[in-house]
């Protein structure tokens, strides 16, 4: 659907028209909004339930389980309001007529309280009456009810309505639809360059002659802060508090940046560090399940900033990951554009057998979806087998649909997910009100009733008692290898060729042996060894069984008398401290610390390479030696580079596997018949002697997970801490910024900035910056983990005065376009066909035949006045959701990409940023081609945008006579309007100032 200017402007107009009118009608209002509001009168005019939403945008006051919030000044509301009433009151009238004509106002419906009242009204898809939406996935039934209710004959229409009625035809023809998620989710990495954005955007408008206050958003944002701790000081009680101390001194100026942002943007609510990893705060907290708003009800929905938003889709709510870009538009009030997905069925049955996780099952769900293929598809779970499962083991799975491809791993609501919700201590008048919602728009899965037949465009089956204990790895997270067959695995890794599955290591060098002193003491290191254990990340610390297992373990292999190498870099960062409460409450915490286990801190720690420094002395014998040295943790991503420099082998598994692993000490074990360690009484202690049963771990999880635990974490989150507390940050709406800072930085995106679109364009002539063979990851494009000492990045801070210990990660200076810029493909692990073998973030400057960094060689290309290109393999930018990994390569002159395929999200963001996504043809890629990279290569797009079809064909040619056919991977209408604006965001900017 091609969005026109004039219905995106008079909508977001609409919405601060509404919003004045109910605060001067209906001031009661803005006192009364919680997240279970009785129905208002005004949802008797659709009118006012079309624009419930706008009055958030213009008060803080955001419906949640426990907390509001008034970020806003009445008085400064009043100003803005003066400024644009004539306009408004012009359009409100015009819109008001529009909307009785609503095409489904006859749906509007009541949902009354089982004790007399209502809980307040919705649109009601069996009144639609229509027999093809009983046979609809659950999934696509959410996309149905947006659309329903947000058709307003401007941004979605009735014919989007009848598109996604019609699933089991269209969405096989990629057919495109307009979506309004209900919230939008962000974590500080992403976070800050989106709040740089915004800031940035105010000042275009106002540079532009516009309303600034036009730019807030219309939807709530939670933002949590979880990125930035780091795992400095471990093995100490008082490690959560010395890494805080670090974090802050680090971050500062970061964190004080988005408590502006919490100010100066309405509708914003920002979690203080300390509190908990973003998936796990919105599954336990954040996450509504249904809205009821001013008295209107639909399902909670949300997009996020980060791949792994979909461990939601575990609660029953639709979520997945978008790219920073897009999410600021949907913050804005546009639509997203998307094309209407296909779903697969998965089946479960049976259930897990003793002693089997569930990592284990989410390991194995990955590998079968990866060769299923559901890359851009729903997966929808199903079956006699969900009962088996607890809502924490769904929300795992869910959260690793980015490993599988899946835009949604998705668990419909049922009385699992109502369970949960009273354990994380939703109110029962709440919970009471989902479920009749639910039950009523039939999206609820009673499995004691008998089950409506639905459609999929595919099935797949897992029986759970197939499932077995396992480990992923060394470097991809759906390379599965069973534990019985872990050892065998390794040895082959380090006979096969370097790959994903090798590391080439000489017969005669396998048994080497690395010794070394560690504090005075005797150790030593071999291939395999581990030296990073960590239980981290949220796929895992969110799942009670397993924390609470990996304190078993613990607790077993002390009682045993074996102990943890001391020269492990062992870590515990939970997702919420709810975890740390049952952690004390079953008495598993002390065994956990014995063993090294201490609690670092609350974030993403080790599973995004915040893993901290290994101790010097293991460096120097992994580096001086050439050992491949081995991580372990229960994470999502372990991808080569990404979890330490130093660590080349790199396994994802279960928490309990995980304290296992660091008892071993190696991988290079068979579980079944070596034994572990030794213990206190001499004899050989085995895996099966410290693996509790899961009747010990369903024992240890009935008394200790509390809801009151839930509560009382929850209660005081918004408080902050003494530290965020203490961080003063000015009033202004405007952000004054500081051209010395070397954090936030003013980014060039609107500069040169004027009304007119720039037009569509092909490209003439180019360079090949790079040549990529397959799975090039966002870890590899987009600047992750350290800055290395002699990386142009370093050398940019080096000359402003900061010295390296003050370098801090390229995620926490990803509000500076110049660091971001610099690190752009600055992965050490990075593989370049132009380098001919040689391994890093360096290419060849073509002209002059140069080797130089990545940096150096675009920046010459662009004072040449060269364009540049790359080219690439199958899933080009996989991994997780950087908008860095767009913005980028797009400030160091790429104009296209030309690759094999594309990861969806890293394809949407490199259309949001104005560069051309291009796939080369099925059985074609560079090499079939006799592409070298040396080339100068020409893509043939007409510069006028209405003679460019989304997926058409493109001539690409090169200057020495090759000529191919590539698929332009525009796919939708939407995105053509943004490249015809140089963007996402210039298209939003223009739109908003076209009122």
């Amino acid at each position: 659907m091609y969005i026109t200017t004039s219905s995106s402007a008079s909508s977001s107009l609409l919405r601060a028209a509404s919003s004045y009118s109910r605060t001067r009608l209906f001031p009661s209002s803005f006192r009364n909004l919680t997240s279970t509001n009785p129905a208002s009168p005004s949802l008797v005019s659709h009118h006012r339930s079309l624009t419930s939403a706008a009055v958030r945008s213009f008060h803080g006051s955001v419906p949640r389980w426990s907390h509001r919030l008034d970020w806003r000044s009445p008085l400064s509301l009043r100003a803005q309001i003066r400024a644009v009433t004539p306009v408004i009151e012009r359009l409100e009238r015009k819109f008001a007529t529009m909307a009785s004509e609503h095409p489904f106002k006859a749906v509007l419906t009541s949902l009354p309280k089982p004790g007399g009242g209502e809980f307040g009204k919705f649109y009601s898809l069996p009144a639609l009456n229509d027999p093809r939406i009983d046979k609809l996935p659950y999934s696509i039934r959410i996309l149905l009810e947006s659309a329903v209710r947000n058709c307003d004959n401007f941004q979605v229409k009735k014919e989007d309505v009848e598109k996604i009625i019609d699933w089991e035809n269209t969405s096989p023809k990629q057919v495109e639809i307009p979506f309004k998620p209900a919230r939008v989710l962000l974590q500080d990495f992403t976070g800050v360059p989106a709040v740089v954005d915004l800031a940035c955007m105010r000042d275009a408008m106002n540079k532009l002659g516009s309303d600034t206050s036009k730019i807030n958003p219309l939807v709530p944002v939670d933002l949590v802060i979880d990125h930035s701790v780091q795992v400095d000081v471990t093995r100490s009680e008082n490690a959560v508090q010395a890494n805080m101390e670090l974090e802050f001194q680090r971050n500062k100026e970061r964190f004080s940046f988005l408590k502006w942002g919490s100010t100066a943007f309405r509708n914003m609510l920002v979690v203080p560090p300390g509190s908990g990893i973003v998936h796990q705060v919105n599954l336990e907290y954040l996450g509504r399940v249904v809205f009821n708003t001013d008295g209107l009800l639909y399902p909670d929905s949300v997009v996020g900033t980060d791949s792994h938003t979909t461990m939601i889709d575990g609660l029953g709510v639709a979520g997945w990951g978008v790219g920073g870009i897009e999410a600021e538009a949907a913050m804005l009030g546009q639509p997203m554009s998307m094309v209407l997905p296909g779903v697969v069925g998965f089946k479960l049955s049976g259930k897990l057998r003793n002693g089997v996780t569930a990592t284990d099952l989410v390991l194995t769900v990955t590998q079968m979806l990866r060769k299923h293929g559901v890359v851009g598809k729903f997966v929808e779970f199903y079956g006699d087998g969900m009962g088996e499962l607890s809502l924490a083991d769904r929300a795992t799975i869910a959260n690793m649909s980015p490993e599988y491809g899946a835009t949604m791993g998705f668990f419909p609501v049922d009385h699992v997910t109502l369970q949960y919700l009273k354990l994380t201590g939703r109110s029962d008048e709440t919970v009471a009100m989902i479920e009749s919602y639910l039950r009523a728009n039939k999206m609820f899965v009673d499995y004691n009733e008998p089950q409506q037949e639905r459609v999929y465009s595919s099935y797949l089956e897992l029986n759970l008692a197939e499932v077995e204990p396992c480990i992923s790895g060394p470097k991809r997270p759906h390379d599965r290898v069973p534990l019985k067959e872990m050892k065998a695995d390794w040895n082959s890794c380090l006979n096969n060729k370097v790959g994903f599955k090798g590391f080439a290591v000489p017969k005669e060098a396998q048994d080497k042996v690395a010794k070394f002193s560690f504090h005075g003491k005797p150790a030593e290191l071999k291939h395999g060894s581990v030296v990073i254990a960590a239980i981290t990340s949220c796929t895992n610390t969110s799942n009670p069984s397993v924390m609470l297992g990996a304190g078993l373990v613990a607790k077993k292999a002390c009682e045993l008398g074996l102990q943890v190498k001391p020269w492990i870099k062992t870590s515990l960062a939970p997702g919420s401290g709810v975890v740390t409460k049952y952690l004390l409450q079953s008495g598993l915490q002390e065994y956990l610390n014995k063993q090294g286990f201490n609690i670092v801190g609350y974030g993403c720690t080790t599973c995004i390479g915040n893993s901290g420094e290994l101790d010097e002395s293991v460096a120097s014998a992994i580096s001086e030696n050439d050992v491949i040295a081995a991580a372990v943790l229960s994470g999502n991503r372990n991808f080569e580079g990404r979890v330490h420099a130093l660590t080349r082998a790199n396994y994802l598994a279960s928490p309990p596997l995980v304290v296992a692993y660091a008892l071993a000490g190696t991988v290079d074990i068979d579980f079944d018949k070596e034994p572990i360690g030794t213990g206190k009484d001499g004899k050989s202690v085995y895996f099966k002697d410290i693996w509790p049963s899961t009747e010990e771990i369903a024992q240890a999880v009935q008394s200790s997970v509390l809801p009151e635990m839930f509560k009382s974490t929850y209660q005081a989150i918004t408080k902050g801490n003494p530290m965020w507390n203490q961080l003063s940050v000015p009033s202004s709406t405007m952000y004054s910024w500081d051209s010395n800072s070397t954090y936030i930085h003013e980014p060039p995106y609107f500069k040169s900035m004027t009304m007119e679109p720039p037009g569509a364009h092909g490209v003439k002539d180019a360079y090949c910056l790079l040549n990529f063979g397959d799975s090039i990851t966002t870890d590899h494009i987009s600047p992750a983990g350290s800055i290395h000492k002699d990386s142009p990045a370093a050398k940019y801070l080096l000359e402003r005065g900061v010295e390296h210990k003050d370098f801090n990660s390229y995620g926490s200076r990803r509000g500076n376009d110049e660091v971001m810029a610099r690190g752009t493909f600055a992965n050490i692990r990075l593989v370049n066909k132009l380098l001919n073998g040689e391994v890093g973030p360096k290419t060849v400057h073509v002209p002059t035949g140069e080797k130089l960094y990545v940096f150096e060689a675009a920046m010459r290309y662009k004072a040449a006045g060269h364009d540049t290109i790359v080219l690439a393999g199958a899933e080009y930018g996989s991994g997780s959701s950087r908008d860095w990994a767009a913005k980028g390569p797009m400030l160091l002159g790429v104009k296209a990409v030309i690759a094999k395929s594309f990861e969806r999200i890293h394809r949407s963001n490199l259309v949001g940023m104005g560069i051309i996504p291009l796939c080369f043809k099925s059985g074609e890629d560079a090499d079939t081609l006799g592409l070298t990279g040396h080339e100068r290569y020409t893509i043939d797009l007409p510069s006028n945008i209405t003679h460019i079809r989304p997926g058409q064909d493109v001539s690409v040619t090169t200057n020495n006579g090759k000529s191919f056919t590539c698929t332009v991977r525009f796919d939708t209408e939407v995105e053509l309007a943004y490249f015809n604006n140089g963007g996402i965001l210039p298209y939003v900017i223009r739109n908003l100032i076209k009122q």
